[in-house]
């Protein structure tokens, strides 16, 4: 009898694996992946005792743990033993982004893992698996867009490291990205993405603000470059989100259109789109070049939304219920969503 069940589950187990396939294999590369980086990280400690690294990186990593502090003491962020090893990149890109949206609809493609849930993007350790796939996404008529992933959470399932890539950050933008990733370690809402990115960055660029405040005070250059920074990155913010508008009105309207006509009035769209940046203000000029390396698609623009969409309505809600006290909004949040 009990050898007769061990086969049916055996059975059970190989047909599981059989249908899920694609879902076995892809953990595994991600696991060998995130293992391989957390099997040889260092600890921040002998980092900063070597003598042989440079001034540059100790003082960014020193950064790193200040702004570690600052989130779990002055924020309320979980605690934990993220960011205190080190990992060195040797300049390569550890990890890609792969994201997908139907070409005539601001509507993502998602991917759904066990206990995890569903995601409109999927991560690779292997650009080439990464290629492979986008290809494939194009040929069943997706737009598709792979980018490089600066920093990540593993949402407790390893102790994130710091990368060495993360140091090329400025000081600001550093310090509002680790608090963006231990937001996420601290509320993440299963099938949710949309709201865990979009409180991530708001957390993550409030916080930073009063890092740098905290640190140097509001007349410091840090604290001034950064709040420069973010406000050519909110401008182009904001005409991307216009941009998904125009978009989406624009698909709506061609319902039921044949699709050489929709691709047609697609390409005009986004032409206005790349044309209007020369309309817009910014501090630095770079904005300016932003689409020369490549066209935007609606994966492209659906990052936006993913990541900003609900900026202005947690800024009223930071505002009228929480005084504008992060701690208490952050607080807020995980009791909601908990």
């Amino acid at each position: 009898m009990i050898k007769k069940v061990s086969s049916g589950v055996l059975i059970m187990v190989i047909i599981l694996i059989a249908i899920f396939w694609d879902t076995v294999t892809y953990g595994f590369q991600q696991a060998n992946g995130q293992l391989s980086i957390t099997f040889n990280t260092i600890p921040v400690e002998d980092v900063l005792n070597d003598t042989t690294v440079a001034d540059s990186i100790k003082q960014k990593i020193t950064i790193i743990q200040e702004a570690r502090t600052f989130a779990f003491d002055e924020l309320g962020l979980e605690r934990s033993d993220n960011y205190t090893s080190y990992y060195d990149q040797e300049g390569e890109v550890s990890l890609w982004n792969l994201s997908a949206s139907k070409p005539y609809a601001l509507e993502p493609r998602l991917w759904t893992f066990p206990l995890l849930g569903s995601f409109p993007y999927k991560g690779f350790f292997d650009l080439d698996r990464a290629k492979k796939e986008m290809t494939e996404l194009k040929e069943d008529g997706y737009d598709v867009r792979i980018r490089p992933v600066s920093g990540w959470s593993t949402l407790g399932w390893t102790n994130d490291p710091i990368l060495s890539n993360m140091l090329e950050r400025p000081e600001g933008a550093l310090a509002g990205l680790i608090i963006h990733e231990l937001t996420h370690s601290t509320i993440f809402v299963k099938d949710q993405i949309e709201l865990n990115e979009n409180l991530a960055s708001f957390i993550g660029e409030r916080g930073a603000v009063l890092f740098l405040n905290k640190k140097y005070g509001r007349n410091s250059a840090p604290y001034f470059d950064y709040i420069l920074a973010e406000d050519d990155s909110q401008t182009f913010r904001n005409q991307m989100l216009f941009a998904t508008q125009m978009l989406d009105s624009l698909y709506q309207f061609l319902d039921g259109v044949n699709d050489s006509v929709k691709s047609v009035q697609k390409h005009i769209m986004i032409d206005r789109i790349m044309s209007s940046i020369d309309t817009l203000h910014f501090h630095d000029p770079r904005y300016y070049k932003i689409f020369q390396t490549g066209r935007p698609n609606n994966a492209y623009f659906m990052s936006y939304l993913r990541y900003y969409s609900a900026k202005d309505s947690l800024e009223n809600l930071l505002t009228r219920d929480y005084a504008n006290d992060l701690k208490l909004f952050i607080q807020g949040m995980k009791d909601y969503h908990e």
